[in-house]
């Protein structure tokens, strides 16, 4: 059994809050009453739910409720530590959420600035709910667009032989900032394993191809030279294994013989775009659990 709750910095003038509750464990029957009964027993009303199971003869079922619960910590906080005893009795993983609460995610770039912008468009436009304290970036390129949102900037090179060294300080401004999740918005460059386990399914990258076809670094230039008819990009998840994390979304468009590897390069960065975007929303809406290699994404 697992349990992570968020962190609860609520609003104490707010009567009502959103709880969003994430289980997965076993299928077998009773689950889904079960957490009905028990959310009601609480003063819960449910307002949103979406389940899934594998394989119902034993397989692994999924399931995220979401929920509007009166704001009183000691509700709360008794609703969760009554909650394990059920989940022990199912063995369940399970995760509280309350988005009241806005995560707070730091950006890393590198010269590419397309989906950094785009993710700071739809953050202004009130589509991203969360906090920016920090861009950090191997490229000063970046740097006016972070002055402009008035978002802290920090540049620190990095390139493989000092990647550690530069891991270790980007590791003290993560901290220093309280950082939930990183948003990788094309930095190009290859994390340790360290660091990976460190924020395990809290890195979101995203590669300009459609996975798994074109793995790692040119992948525009090599679907050209491959007469690719479509083209694509994908969020992910960053584990260990490059570009072949859990991944959270694709999209693709089609091509064709008269597009170059520029014109590949500027429909391709159009994908990245919105690919990236949505992985981060469903990702903030707590919509996303990993299972193994995979998610289970509830749009």
């Amino acid at each position: 059994m697992q349990q992570i709750a968020q962190k609860q910095k609520v609003d104490p003038g707010t009567t009502k809050i959103e709880g969003h509750l994430l289980v997965k464990c076993v299928d077998q029957s009773g689950i889904v009453s079960k957490l009905s009964t028990f959310l009601y027993t609480h003063g819960a009303n449910i307002v949103e739910s979406s389940q899934y199971s594998n394989d119902p003869e034993g397989g692994m079922f999924f399931i995220r409720l979401a929920y509007h619960i009166n704001h009183q910590e000691a509700v709360m906080s008794n609703m969760e530590k009554e909650f394990e005893q059920l989940a022990e009795g199912y063995q369940m993983s399970y995760q509280f959420y309350y988005p009241t609460i806005k995560k707070r995610a730091a950006i890393f770039v590198s010269k590419d600035l397309n989906c950094l912008m785009e993710l700071l468009w739809e953050w202004k436009n009130g589509d991203l709910l969360m906090d920016i304290p920090l861009i950090i970036s191997n490229n000063e390129a970046a740097s006016h667009i972070a002055e402009i949102h008035n978002i802290p900037f920090y540049y620190i090179p990095a390139n493989r032989e000092i990647r550690a060294q530069v891991e270790q300080q980007q590791i003290k401004l993560l901290e220093k900032y309280d950082i939930d999740f990183i948003i990788l918005a094309r930095y190009m460059q290859i994390l340790t394993p360290q660091f990976v386990a460190r924020f395990e399914h809290r890195i979101i990258n995203i590669h300009h191809s459609f996975l798994p076809a074109f793995i790692g670094a040119d992948p525009y230039s090599r679907a050209y030279k491959r007469g690719v008819k479509l083209i694509g990009a994908t969020s992910h998840y960053v584990t260990n294994d490059l570009d072949e994390g859990p991944i959270i979304e694709q999209d693709v468009e089609r091509v064709d013989h008269r597009d170059d590897v520029a014109s590949l390069k500027k429909i391709g960065g159009k994908i990245e775009r919105r690919v990236l975007a949505r992985a981060v929303r469903w990702h903030l809406e707590n919509r996303i659990i990993v299972e193994g290699n995979k998610t289970i994404v509830f749009h």
